[in-house]
């Protein structure tokens, strides 16, 4: 891949790299080995009856006064020279561990026999582990850069506004040494700053399931778009013939809705007037466990968390003379969870009533000051559409 050309109009010094930050909760993730690349490969260009090998040193950094064990002449079997170690460089294995290695075969004395020095044969059909460990430093080669990026993406959407829209966007190369390293097929990955569609279009075309989320109109412009082109198989940019990617899954597109809350002019929190009186019951019925069932025959019946446990949803104040007539109705083989604005009544005199103030109750178990709470999903799409989701 070619590097990325430096515009000559910098004031100071032309920045040639990105950083990614790395978290984990203590002790509970272990990163993947990513593939062999074709350069590792190439290292392993000797072979034998055994196999396909590369030569290894077969000294260490230790001292002869560190490690004296390790410090001993080995017998050049074509000359039947001794050959010692350096007195700062001793030999990585023990005298008995080297007679092991002559026996099955394991020491390299370079391809006429006549080595001056041993090495180690490291078949490459033997590696514990057939990938590489990640470093720090990712060369644009490996992981790809911006100019490419903005390119995979114009292929895909075309230039329409993506030149002011996505300065900078992420390589798919680079998400797939990100995903390589983090996750295996199956697993969820969450992008809660989705932009161009990026990190779900390569999860997507990696095996893995992916949430991402965006409150800008990228969705509509960029995500939508790109994403119902990677399902159709139209994508073939980016990673796509790295992963041998012809199209397939499908998505679900979900809107949140508008927060259930709001605080009034005075600073307190208040039910939002964009939510009429069944939005308000079903996001309750959600939040406080109940299956959202609302009964024609009962008007405080609102949802159940079982045969016997019901709720009711009101935005009203209720006096000590309507909650004994729906106590009454209950009655003392069920209970009735009600959430209301208020209420003026002795609550000990209704064994078969709990209640709560709405606000209350939601206040206690959310956090606040955000646009956007998913107390209740309204789909944008058609039945037939997909999105956000991948299934």
């Amino acid at each position: 891949m070619r590097p990325p050309s430096v515009a000559n109009d910098h004031k100071t010094i032309a920045p040639m790299h990105d950083h990614l930050l790395v978290y984990q909760k203590s002790g509970s993730w272990q990163r993947n080995l990513i593939p062999r690349t074709e350069e590792k490969d190439r290292q392993y260009k000797y072979e034998d009856e055994k196999g396909v090998f590369r030569p290894d040193n077969y000294t260490c950094s230790k001292s002869s006064d560190e490690r004296p064990n390790l410090y001993y002449p080995i017998i050049q079997p074509n000359t039947g020279l001794e050959i010692w170690p350096s007195k700062t460089r001793v030999w990585s294995y023990s005298r008995e561990e080297h007679l092991r290695h002559v026996a099955e075969g394991f020491i390299y004395w370079g391809k006429d026999g006549l080595g001056k020095t041993p090495s180690f044969k490291r078949y490459k059909h033997l590696l514990r582990n057939q990938g590489v460990v990640p470093q720090t430093l990712w060369s644009h080669e490996y992981a790809g850069h911006t100019d490419a990026a903005r390119k995979e993406v114009r292929a895909v959407l075309g230039s329409s506004s993506l030149a002011t829209d996505f300065i900078t966007p992420k390589p798919e190369s680079l998400m797939q040494r990100v995903l390589e390293i983090a996750t295996n097929p199956g697993d969820l990955v969450l992008d809660s700053f989705a932009g161009s569609g990026t990190t779900g279009a390569v999860a997507h075309k990696m095996g893995r399931r992916w949430i991402m989320v965006e409150l800008g109109e990228h969705c509509h412009t960029h995500i939508v778009p790109r994403l119902r082109k990677v399902i159709d198989g139209e994508d073939q940019g980016g990673i796509s013939k790295a992963v041998g990617w012809q199209g397939g899954g499908g998505f679900r597109y979900l809107r949140l809705a508008p927060s259930l809350l709001k605080k009034d002019e005075w600073g307190n929190w208040v039910i939002n007037p964009a939510y009429n009186a069944e939005m308000l019951a079903e996001a309750m019925c959600k939040h406080m466990g109940f299956a959202y069932a609302p009964s024609q025959a009962h008007f405080w019946m609102h949802g159940q968390s079982s045969e016997s446990d019901f709720i009711y949803v009101t935005t009203g104040s209720l006096s000590h003379d309507q909650l004994r007539r729906i106590s009454d109705e209950v009655g003392s083989a069920r209970t009735l969870l009600i959430c209301c604005k208020a209420f003026m009544a002795d609550v000990d005199a209704f064994p078969n009533l709990t209640l709560k103030k709405t606000p209350r109750a939601i206040l206690g178990k959310c956090e606040w000051d955000h646009d956007d709470y998913s107390f209740s999903i309204n789909l944008m799409a058609e039945p037939d559409d997909q999105a956000l989701d991948d299934e």
